[in-house]
Formats: structure tokens, C-alpha cells, sequence
């Protein structure tokens, strides 16, 4: 599995994206010709890439020339615009991917809804071209998952179309709620709303970076030389060292629990696997005063550690939680339909990475309807049916 981490350390924009990822090896003519396709206005926009330095780094400045300034779009346009571009069916769904979450933070930062979203700096061309050119090189260099570091804060002001706002931006900060940020870099805007959207929309974990045979690595450099650190961006990309979709980097989340009854326990797992969570389970403890209890454990994504926290919180007695970060493993599975003797089954199969089916079993639901329909033990419908489901390779 080929993996590609960005290092925001120092921050992120949409120029210092492409420009990095064109240091993995992208040509600047092929991402000329794609960009062909989006069929933006004739001579609108002129795109070029320059050897720089930030303080004595080298790096690779990415630039958009835009020759028509005053063109402001709503979030539907260029949606659309996009959408019926000749772009690959894989750059369309990344760039829409993007431009969405944009869109969303837009809407909640201005209380409007999403289709009523007006773009400013964002929506100009050279930000359609940034999110677009990502897309484009992502699609090039094969990647198939993307980590990211923690983001800095930064610290200021910033003047846009709707005056001069606190850095990070409204919408900035809109995107950026779950990802971890730090405090280490001086004043600045670090990161820009096209940056964030980048990342929150792409990224599948933030943090530490994932384990990897490294192979290339690029450097994209910011329009600013701040004096405290380099404005550089640095994407690293190489094969995982697990193999393809086994790699997985998630958080455990844990509570200890005395006094709440087996109903509202069973109806907090409910609502933690209902929105999201990969896991949940409790295990029986021994708490203080000699009161039997529960731990609560519950595993889940980064992007969705707050949310599913603070629902523990709610809907259970628990005063506190807490978490950690972990590696897993995971086999590959998915749910097939095969006909059998009670007619059509769904079985869970667990693959290996070349694709052979290792074992399958019948889903429950199933096994229960068919037990129900024939008047037959669950437990035969079971074992009759658990041979099936392993010949497909």
C-alpha cells in the first residue's frame, strides 16, 4: 500500500500542497493538460513551478497567475463545473471531496445553507486550480492513503473580502475541530482554509507518522519567508510495512463505570456503534468500596474521537473517560449474498491480502429469519450453512 504523509508541522496551504506533491515526481506538463480539462474560462489562469528557498531550504513554489479577478463563484457552480469537467471519475470525486467540506465550514461559519455558500478568496480561480492540481497529482502518484501531522495554530490577523479576521480563520477553524494543533510556531496565518480542507478531507489519521518504507519525499514552499521556521511543507511517500488495507491507526476510549443500570449501558453501545464507532464492549471490573462495575471501551477514528466521547459522556454516568492511541491489524472483509438451500445468504468474508477467501460465515440476521421461516434451531441453520461462502477467490 502506497502511503503518503504530510508534515504540517510548520503548515499547510493549497500552493505548498501542490507544490510538494510535484516534488514526488509529477510533471508540470501532464498536470498542465488535466487541468486542461476543468474548462475554466480561455486564458484565465497561467500555472507555474520555481526552485526556491526558505531559509536555506530548497523547495518548489507552486504559483497560479490569475488574469480574471472579479469572477466570484457559488459552492454549486463550481460543483458543477467539475463534476462535468473531462477530469478522471477519481480526481472529480477527490477535488468534490474537498470543495464540500470547504463548503460546509463556509455555510456553518455564515449560518447559510451550502448551496447559498459565496466564495471569495477561496472561490477564486487560483484556489479551484490548487484543490484540483491535488487532486490531480494524488491521482498521478498512485497514493493510497494519506496521514497528516498535527497543525500549528499560528496567530494574527489575515484581510479578506469580509475584512480583517483573527487568525486561524472562521472557516479554519470550522474545518480544523478534531485535529490535533500545537502552539510551537510564531504569528502568521500557518494553515488556510484551502489547506485544511486539503487535509481534513483527505487525511485518514493526524498525528504520529505511519509506519513506511520511505521512497520519495517533496517540498512545497509558502508565498511568506516567516523568521521563525521554515514555511515549508514536506510530503513524505512510500509502501506500507503491512500489508495492503491492513494498517490501521485508531483510538481507544475507556470509562470505568458503578452506577448505571444494563439498560442505559446497552442503549450507550447502541448510539456509539450507531454513530460511528468501529468497536464497542465492556469488561466486568472490581472498583473501589468493593463495587462491582464496568469498563466501557469503545474504538473509533481521530475525526470522530470528540464526538463520540462527548456522547459517552452524555448518555452514560461516567464522570470522566480515558484514551489512547494504537496500531491494529485487520484482515480483509467484506459481505457477499450467495444462494444456498434456504435461498439467497449474506456471509462475512475474511480475505487475505492476494484476494483468497480464508473463511466466511453466514450473517446472523439471516441465520434468524431462516431459523424463524422454516421452524428449525438457529443452531442448524448455522451449521448447515457454514461450509458455504469459502469457494470465491
Amino acid at each position: 500500500m502506497k502511503i503518503l504523509y504530510f508534515d504540517c508541522q510548520v503548515g499547510i496551504s493549497g500552493d505548498m500542497a501542490v507544490g510538494a506533491l510535484l516534488g514526488l515526481g509529477v510533471p508540470l506538463e501532464y498536470l498542465r493538460t488535466e487541468l486542461d480539462k476543468l474548462e475554466l474560462p480561455p486564458a484565465s489562469y497561467e500555472i507555474s513551478v520555481s526552485q526556491t528557498a526558505r531559509q536555506q531550504l530548497p523547495a518548489l513554489k507552486f504559483d497560479v497567475t490569475v488574469y480574471d479577478q472579479h469572477t466570484h463563484r457559488h459552492y454549486s457552480g463550481i460543483d458543477a463545473m467539475i463534476a462535468e469537467s473531462g477530469l478522471s471519475d477519481s480526481v472529480k470525486k477527490t477535488s468534490r471531496r474537498i470543495f464540500q467540506r470547504l463548503a460546509e465550514a463556509e455555510a456553518r461559519v455564515h449560518g447559510v445553507p451550502i448551496d447559498q455558500v459565496h466564495f471569495h478568496e477561496v472561490g477564486a480561480i487560483d484556489s479551484i486550480v490548487d484543490i484540483v492540481a491535488t487532486a490531480i497529482c494524488l491521482e498521478f502518484l498512485q497514493v493510497d492513503q494519506i496521514h497528516a501531522s498535527a497543525l500549528p495554530f499560528g496567530s494574527g490577523f489575515v484581510d479578506t473580502a469580509h475584512g480583517r479576521l483573527p487568525v486561524p480563520a472562521p472557516a479554519t477553524v470550522d474545518l480544523l475541530q478534531g485535529v490535533p494543533l500545537h502552539g510551537e510556531c510564531g504569528p502568521g496565518e500557518r494553515v488556510t482554509p484551502t489547506g485544511a480542507a486539503i487535509v481534513v478531507a483527505l487525511a485518514s489519521g493526524f498525528g504520529k507518522q505511519p509506519k513506511m518504507v520511505l521512497e520519495k519525499t517533496g517540498f512545497g514552499a509558502g508565498g511568506k519567508d516567516f523568521p521563525d521556521c521554515p514555511n515549508i511543507l514536506r510530503a513524505f511517500m512510500g509502501h506500507s510495512t503491512v500489508t495492503k488495507k491492513q494498517a490501521d491507526d485508531v483510538i481507544v476510549v475507556e470509562a470505568n463505570i458503578d452506577d448505571s443500570t444494563p439498560e442505559l449501558l446497552g442503549y450507550a453501545m447502541e448510539r456509539l456503534f450507531d454513530e460511528g464507532a468501529l468497536d464497542v464492549f465492556f469488561t466486568p471490573i472490581q472498583m473501589k468500596k468493593n463495587r462491582p462495575g464496568v469498563m466501557l471501551s469503545f474504538l473509533c477514528r481521530q475525526q470522530d474521537f470528540d464526538r463520540l466521547s462527548r456522547l459517552l459522556l452524555v448518555e452514560t454516568s461516567a464522570i470522566g473517560l480515558r484514551y489512547y492511541r494504537t496500531d491494529r491489524m485487520i484482515l480483509l472483509r467484506q459481505i457477499v449474498e450467495e444462494h444456498t438451500e434456504f435461498g439467497p445468504v449474506h456471509f462475512k468474508q475474511v480475505r487475505d491480502d492476494n484476494g483468497k477467501v480464508l473463511r466466511a460465515a453466514p450473517e446472523y440476521e439471516d441465520c434468524r429469519r431462516i431459523a424463524r421461516e422454516k421452524g428449525i434451531p438457529c443452531r442448524e441453520v448455522m451449521e448447515r450453512l457454514q461450509y458455504k461462502g469459502v469457494s470465491e477467490t
